[in-house]
This record gives C-alpha cells, structure tokens and sequence, in this order.
C-alpha cells in the first residue's frame, strides 16, 4: 500500500534574525526522521520571517500602520480586521502581520520573497544533506464564505504549486477540461496536521508524494490568480 506520511522534525532552536534555516532544519531531523530524496519539507512563515529579520516592533495602536504599510490595496475593513492584498499578490488578513508566537511586543511581518526563501532552504538543504528535497514556506489564512483557517502555500522550490490536469481524463474518461490542483496547498495544509498552532513545531516533512511533483515552481507564477482572470476584482 503507498501513500503519503505526515512527519513532524521536532527540537527545532529558536529561530533567531540571521540564522541558517537549511542548517537548523537539517540538524534537528538528524537520522530520524531524517530526510530522503523525494520529501517535502514544510517550513512556517514565521519562523522564516524571524531567520530573515522581519520582526519588527508593535504595539496595539502601531499594527493598522504596520498592515497598511505592507498592504498595495485593502479590500474591505470591519472594525481592527482588514482584509488587504500584499506585494505577493495574496489576499489575506491584516496583510500577513501577526503578533502570535512571536516576542511579547513584535510582530511578523511576511518574507519579502517567499518563493526566494524556499530556494534557499532547498539549495541549503541539498549542500548539508546531499538530498533533492522540495520544500515549501506555509502560512495560516481563512477562506472567503468559509469559517476556519487552514495552512496554505506561500512560497515554493522543487515542488510543484499547481498540477495541470486540463487534456487529462477521470476515472469515467471524460476528459478534465479546466482542473488545475494546488498540491503545494493541499502540502502545506497536511503538514499543519503535525505542526499544531502551539507545539512549537515550525516544521514538518511529507514523505511519499508523486515524484511527477518534483520540479521548479513559484507560488507567486503559479498560484496568485492574475486581475485579469480574477472575477472578484
């Protein structure tokens, strides 16, 4: 029987402005569960943004300054919720800033590029381990018409963001005219599974995906619909 396997690297440091995420990434996956040709590995957004220096200071009265500084465009506002679009082109919450899981007095702001933070965790990752590992930056958004949150894709390298099955046919032969899968999402919300929102496990490998995924990919190519495709703008 195949099949995926959601695997969570615990006693990871830390992070800290500055520090070598493939290092810390590499050393606390150690030989178990260690990591092999072929895995995916999901980091958080967070503790990418503390190894690349985007805390910054906060305070209740200095976040709608903050979020309207890293915003292109708000979208809709109730009341301290603002529902912006950043520089990446994602439609999020308060434009990617969060004070949870940080120091008392910080906040989070987004990596300014995602998709070059997985890059550089996979080429990291391939020069201390000697592994083609994928390896995909998630962040926490909600959904439009739905209550909840989930893990999505912000960043992407060796993994793809969207599998293509328009030409393809299903299960009856009828043939997909207009099916396009965000794997790198369905990833990242199967690795927050194992992560948690408060075991301080910021990252997490998926063992056993179609090797067909394994190629370049950029979330931001991929995924963020263009205004011109986009019905709602």
């Amino acid at each position: 029987m195949t099949g995926v396997q959601l695997l969570p690297v615990t006693g990871m440091p830390e992070v800290r402005s500055g520090d070598v995420l493939a290092a810390l990434v590499a050393a606390a996956a150690g030989d178990e569960p260690g990591l092999r040709d072929g895995d995916v590995v999901v980091v958080t957004q967070k503790v990418v943004s503390k190894a690349e220096g985007r805390m910054v200071p906060a305070d209740p009265a200095s976040v709608r300054h903050l979020v309207e500084a890293e915003a292109v465009r708000v979208l809709r506002r109730r009341g301290e919720l603002l529902i912006t679009e950043t520089r990446h082109g994602f439609v999020c919450a308060n434009a990617g800033v969060d004070s949870s899981n940080v120091d008392r007095g910080h906040a989070a702001l987004l990596p300014v590029d995602p998709d070059r933070s997985a890059r550089r965790i996979r080429d990291g990752l391939r020069a201390r381990a000697g592994v083609e590992v994928g390896v995909i930056v998630s962040d926490t958004f909600g959904r439009a018409w739905r209550r909840g949150v989930t893990d999505v894709a912000i960043g992407c390298a060796g993994v793809a963001a969207v599998v293509d099955l328009r030409g393809t046919t299903d299960a009856s032969g009828r043939r997909l005219e207009v099916t396009e899968v965000a794997v790198a999402d369905e990833l990242a919300a199967a690795a927050e599974l194992v992560m948690g929102k408060a075991s301080s496990v910021p990252v997490a490998i998926v063992r056993g995906v179609d090797r067909s995924w394994l190629r370049e990919s950029s979330v931001r190519a991929e995924i963020v619909r263009p205004a011109g495709e986009d019905l709602f703008r």
